[in-house]
C-alpha cells in the first residue's frame, strides 16, 4: 500500500475513533438524562404516596402536579401475599422481588418492563401505611410505571444522527487526510523522483529543492550532501582511472624505445657475423646502458604506482637530516660538482624514505643540468627544501609542465632520464600536505622547491641531539 494511502487511512481511523467515542458519550449522556428525568418523576410520585393517607388497595393513588411530571399513567398496589390492584388499565407484573418489597425485606428498585406492547419504566417502593387485605393487616408495595416509547423514539433518532455524523466524519477525515498526505509526501516523492532520475541518467549533479526546514527538509539536505560526496568521489575515481590509463599509455610509449633498441643490439650480438672486438664492446656497452635506463624507468614507475597508495604510518622526521643524507649521496655520484647547503633544524611529519627519494630526485635533476664544475645550492628552512642549479634554466613555456609524467623540456632532451623524477617529487609533496614549484633565478639557473608544513626543532631536543652526536665525532 502506498505511503500516501496509509497516511490517509491512519488519519481516517484516528478521527473515526474520536468521533465514535464522542458520539457514544453524547448518546449515553442524553439517554441517562432522559431516563433520569423519568426516574425523578416516578420517585416524586412515590414519595407523595408514601406521605399520603392510604389504607385500602382500592383507593386511587395520589397524583403529583404537572410541574413535577404529572401522575404516572400506570399504578399498582401489591400485597405481601402477591395480591395486586392495578390502576390505569394495565396489570403490572408481580414477581418475588416486588413481594419482598411489600414485606419490607427489600428496598425500592427500578426496572424496565414490556407490557401490552409498551416499554415501561417501573419503580417499586414500600408504603409505611398498613392495609387490610383479606381481613388481615398487611404491608403493601407501590408500583408506578411510565412509558418510555417517546424516549426510545428520541434515542433511535439520536442514534441515526450520530451514525450519520460518524460516517460523514470518517469520510471527511479520509479526504482531508489524503490531501494533507499529498502535501506532506510531496517532498518525499521529489526525493524518490530524483533518485529514480539519477538511476536512469547516471547524473549526480541533480539536486533536490529544500522547501522547509523540517524533517523532510533535513532529509533533502542530507540527500544533497550525499550526492555531492558521491559526485566528488566519482570525479576523483574518474580522474584516477584517467591518470592510470595515461600512465599505462605513457609507460608503454617510453618502454618501447629502450626495449626495441635493447632487442636490436642483442639480436646483432647473437648474429655475430663480421663484428670486431671494438664493435662488440660498443654494443655490449649500449646493452648495459639501455638495461640501466630500462631498470631506472621501471623503478620510477613502481614508485609512482606506490605513491597512489596511502603513505602509511608517519613520524616526526628531521628534514635537515634527510637532506644532509641526500647531499652525501649526491656528492658521491657527482664529485665534480660543488654542493653548498644551508640547513635549518626543521621537523616535518611524514615518511622519511619517501621524503628522501623526493630530495634525491631534485638533486639528481640539478646535477644533470649543472655545467661542469658547477655549484648546486640547497636550502632547508621553515618553507621546506629549495634546490638551485647554475645551468641554462627552464624555458618559460615548459615551466607549467616540468612536474608532469614523462615530460622533458627542451633543455632535457638528449639527456639520460625517464622523465618521472619530478613527477615523483610532486607526488611525495602532495602526500605530505605540501606542494612544489619551479622557476628560474634572475642570474641564471633553475630553482626547484618542495613546500611542506614544517615545525622548528625544540631547543631542548636540539641540544640533546647535539650532545649525542658530539662523542661520536671524537677520535
Amino acid at each position: 500500500m502506498p505511503l500516501r494511502r496509509r497516511l490517509a487511512l491512519v488519519s481516517a481511523i484516528a478521527v473515526g475513533v474520536a468521533v465514535v467515542f464522542v458520539s457514544c458519550v453524547c448518546y449515553l449522556v442524553v439517554r441517562n438524562q432522559l431516563r433520569g428525568q423519568v426516574d425523578n418523576e416516578l420517585q416524586a410520585q412515590a414519595t407523595a404516596v408514601q406521605q399520603g393517607d392510604m389504607h385500602s388497595l382500592y383507593e386511587q393513588v395520589p397524583s403529583i402536579p404537572a410541574s413535577a411530571g404529572g401522575p404516572a399513567p400506570y399504578a399498582q398496589l401489591v400485597a405481601a401475599d402477591g395480591t395486586a390492584q392495578s390502576q390505569g388499565g394495565i396489570a403490572l407484573p408481580v414477581d418475588a422481588h416486588a413481594m419482598q418489597v411489600a414485606q419490607g425485606s427489600a428496598g425500592q428498585y427500578y426496572e424496565d418492563i414490556h407490557s401490552n406492547g409498551s416499554h415501561l419504566r417501573l419503580i417499586t417502593v414500600s408504603l409505611p401505611q398498613q392495609f387490610v387485605v383479606h381481613g388481615t393487616v398487611e404491608s403493601v408495595a407501590l408500583q408506578l410505571a411510565r412509558p418510555l416509547n417517546g424516549i426510545d423514539h428520541v434515542l433511535a433518532n439520536l442514534r441515526l444522527v450520530l451514525l450519520i455524523l460518524c460516517a460523514a466524519g470518517i469520510a471527511l477525515a479520509a479526504a482531508l487526510g489524503r490531501l494533507a498526505a499529498r502535501r506532506v509526501i510531496a517532498p518525499l516523492a521529489e526525493v524518490a523522483h530524483t533518485a529514480e532520475q539519477i538511476a536512469e541518467t547516471d547524473d549526480l549533479s541533480t539536486r533536490i529543492r529544500i522547501q522547509a526546514d523540517d524533517e523532510v527538509g533535513q532529509l533533502a539536505l542530507r540527500f544533497n550532501l550525499m550526492l555531492e560526496r558521491l559526485e566528488a568521489s566519482r570525479e576523483a575515481l574518474d580522474e584516477s582511472v584517467r591518470a592510470q590509463r595515461q600512465l599505462v599509455a605513457d609507460a608503454s610509449h617510453e618502454l618501447r624505445t629502450p626495449v626495441t633498441s635493447l632487442r636490436t643490439n642483442i639480436e646483432v650480438l647473437l648474429a655475430g657475423g663480421q663484428l670486431g672486438d671494438e664493435d662488440r664492446r660498443r654494443l655490449l656497452a649500449d646493452v648495459v646502458e639501455q638495461s640501466e635506463e630500462l631498470s631506472g624507468l621501471v623503478g620510477d614507475l613502481i614508485d609512482l604506482a606506490r605513491g597512489d597508495l596511502p603513505p602509511g604510518a608517519t613520524e616526526d622526521a628531521r628534514l635537515d637530516g634527510i637532506v644532509e643524507s641526500s647531499l652525501a649521496r649526491a656528492r658521491r655520484n657527482s664529485p665534480e660538482l660543488t654542493f653548498t647547503a644551508s640547513l635549518d633544524p626543521i621537523v616535518v611529519e611524514g615518511v622519511p624514505e619517501r621524503l628522501e627519494r623526493a630530495v634525491n630526485n631534485l638533486l639528481d635533476n640539478a646535477a644533470r643540468h649543472s655545467p661542469p664544475n658547477g655549484t648546486v645550492e640547497v636550502v632547508v628552512d621553515s618553507d621546506g627544501v629549495r634546490v638551485r642549479d647554475h645551468g641554462s634554466g627552464v624555458d618559460e613555456e615548459d615551466l607549467p609542465h616540468v612536474f608532469d609524467r614523462f615530460f622533458r623540456g627542451a633543455n632535457s632532451r638528449g639527456q639520460q632520464g625517464s622523465g618521472l623524477g619530478l613527477s615523483i617529487v610532486r607526488q611525495v609533496a602532495q602526500q605530505h600536505g605540501g606542494s612544489v614549484s619551479a622557476g628560474n633565478a634572475a642570474d641564471g639557473g633553475a630553482i626547484f622547491a618542495i613546500h611542506l608544513p614544517t615545525a622548528p626543532v625544540r631547543a631542548e631536543r636540539s641540544e640533546s641531539e647535539g650532545a649525542q652526536r658530539e662523542p661520536a665525532a671524537q677520535p
